[in-house]
């Protein structure tokens, strides 16, 4: 499909931060926008002043920023069906309400919700569908002044029509609803305000939306929403019935839904350990989606090019976090160095970095960098791996400590210590000839030769490559750690 008439849109609730399913279905939105020529409408439902938020609206806004999103429509950028928050919109659902009423497509249902109970209970025990029996789809003008005077306070509700109800899902193919599994819905509170019900597909007819991208959780809605539709049609409110697609479930631990209480679920947490945008977009597009069976590893560019919504595949996709965290490290790879230094900023410096901001030294960081690069999963991991270039003394990991320094490390450090006085310090290569030697003397091979020196010197017994770091720290610091290991292990 390449059609610029497309128009998709991305309707978060700002509650919290961003779960990571709701930007796996903002980036399908947007991936099909931009692979179509469309047009992606970014629309924020804030109907709910009891959760939304004006703090989490900004961190929604940033998310998508820093995701590298953009909207042609939307929030700060304007377009012709603004304002773009529902929020602002009240009026408009307002009037269409009264409308659906005037045309016989809503009704004021009095139902009390212990009646509604009440009837679901007794429905269920003679094995019929629990949802709402049409009670008040015809009151009479006596039993509508009872209820008043009872001071009974109506929702409005949708009146679904008596038919079967079939579309073409974009991702699962025909689906048919039952008139009895749909029965009428709430689209208004008692005290006026729009639900979700409304809202959402009034929004959708106004902005013109041609298909509606969303996760498997609202597809029991759609027949309410494609019947709905028919009514704004037929009102002059809506021009047609968009297409839609549902999106397969993240599962996560334990083969469950991931939530919004999972702690893996929140996007603040891959941006704080430091993913990289590109990296956990290429992870998530492959939660239902894959650019071909071969290949993993892409660009936006390469997944825009591709995408069909065709494509996306029904079945649940598991949230794997290791493998989230190895893509992101083959993009960390994929960038060039200058870029990769750039971006580790923020990590080294406070409150992640440990030492004094005088400490930081430049030249040794662009020295370092390349090596590190080769070895981070995620950004985040750049400040242990490289703490040991700016603190006056290694941040000594006792794990590491009680690992390598096994009896005779005094005797291999203070060979170790000799050889590599004598060596070229300014040869990473003749480094590590000089800790082979010493482990020949001991009769030890480099690995096991190597560990008490990496501990002595870093404070780990893993890191970046050892003689590399060696020759960037340099021959007197490098000595003064091997003797304070020394004195240590002495004591």
């Amino acid at each position: 499909m390449a059609n610029g008439s497309v128009r998709v849109r991305f309707c978060p609730s700002p509650t919290g931060n961003p779960h990571v399913g709701l930007v796996r279905t903002a980036l399908f939105n947007w991936a099909f926008a931009r692979h179509t020529g469309g047009t992606f409408v970014f629309r924020i439902e804030d109907t709910d002043a009891a959760r939304d938020s004006e703090e989490s609206y900004g961190q929604l806004l940033d998310s998508l920023r820093w995701l590298g999103f953009t909207w042609d429509e939307g929030p700060e950028v304007g377009g012709p069906h603004a304002p773009y928050r529902q929020s602002q919109r009240m009026e408009t659902y307002k009037d269409v309400a009264e409308k659906l009423k005037d045309a016989g497509h809503a009704y004021h249902c009095y139902c009390t919700a212990s009646e509604l109970e009440e009837r679901r209970d007794a429905a269920r025990a003679a094995g019929r569908p629990s949802g709402y029996d049409g009670k008040c789809r015809e009151v009479t003008p006596e039993q509508k002044a009872r209820y008043e005077a009872e001071g009974r306070e109506p929702i409005v509700r949708f009146r679904m029509p008596d038919e079967t109800i079939t579309f073409t899902d974009l991702v699962r193919g025909e689906l048919t609803f039952t008139p009895e599994n749909v029965p009428d819905y709430g689209i208004v509170r008692a005290n006026g305000a729009p639900l979700y019900t409304l809202v959402n597909p009034v929004d959708d007819a106004l902005m013109e939306i041609t298909h509606v991208l969303r996760g498997e959780d609202l597809l029991s809605s759609t027949p309410r929403q494609i019947a709905l539709y028919k009514a704004l049609t037929e009102l002059g409110i809506a021009k047609e019935i968009p297409s839609f697609g549902h999106l397969p479930y993240v599962m996560g631990e334990g083969n469950k839904k991931l939530s919004k209480r999972d702690p893996e679920s929140s996007l603040n947490l891959y941006r704080e350990r430091g993913f990289l945008p590109e990296g956990l977009l290429n992870y998530l597009s492959l939660l239902g989606w894959s650019l071909s069976a071969d290949k993993d590893i892409f660009t936006i560019e390469e997944m825009v090019a591709a995408f069909d919504v065709a494509d996306v595949n029904p079945n649940p996709a598991r949230f794997d976090l290791k493998k989230a965290e190895a893509i992101n490290a083959d993009h960390i790879r994929l960038l060039d160095v200058k870029d990769f230094t750039e971006r580790c900023a923020p990590w080294l410096k406070a409150p992640f970095a440990p030492w004094a901001p005088e400490d930081f030294d430049e030249a040794k960081w662009e020295a370092i960098a390349p090596h590190a690069q080769t070895r981070l999963k995620v950004l985040s991991e750049i400040t242990a791996n490289v703490d040991f270039l700016f603190l006056a003394e290694p941040a000594q990991d006792e794990a590491s400590w009680t690992k390598a320094m096994k009896e005779g490390s005094d005797a291999l450090l203070r060979t170790a210590r000799e050889k590599l006085e004598a060596a070229d310090w300014t040869s990473a290569e003749s480094l590590k000839e000089a800790v082979l030697a010493a482990g020949e003397v001991h009769g030890l091979k480099l690995g096991k030769a190597q560990a008490p020196v990496r501990v002595a010197v870093t404070g780990r017994t893993v890191g970046l490559p050892l003689f590399e770091s060696l020759e960037i720290l340099g021959r007197e610091k490098t000595l003064a750690r091997i003797d304070a290991a020394l004195a240590r292990l002495a004591s």
